[in-house]
């Protein structure tokens, strides 16, 4: 499964009663490190959706997920498993180093 794009709208359908884990990418075109870290969110979602379902959001015109999932500041992750908020990460991170975080929650990384 590739990198799916979503909007508020969409947002609580797509990460709420999942039966595989959800992360979710929050991103803004102005944004610097989003285009930096794009290629491994990327990868990840080539790489593990057929485990792991991976969301992008772009901040600016979603306000209310931004809100709901506290976002202070992108590019951010949030990783959603069985309906609960289990990680979240603010900032850009390396492709290792977010295999290594997303290890921490998932036994198939």
């Amino acid at each position: 499964m590739s990198l799916l794009e979503i909007t508020d709208a969409e947002f609580e359908q797509e990460t709420q009663g999942q039966t595989k884990p959800v992360l979710v990418y929050f991103w803004a075109s102005w944004c610097g490190p989003c285009r930096l870290m794009a290629p491994a969110i990327q990868a990840i979602a080539k790489d593990y959706g057929d485990r792991l379902k991976v969301l992008k959001l772009e901040v600016d015109p979603n306000p209310t997920a931004v809100a709901q999932c506290k976002v202070e500041g992108v590019p951010a992750l949030r990783l959603f498993k069985n309906n609960e908020l289990v990680m979240a990460h603010e900032g850009a991170i390396a492709k290792p180093k977010l295999l290594e975080l997303l290890k921490q929650e998932l036994d198939f990384i």
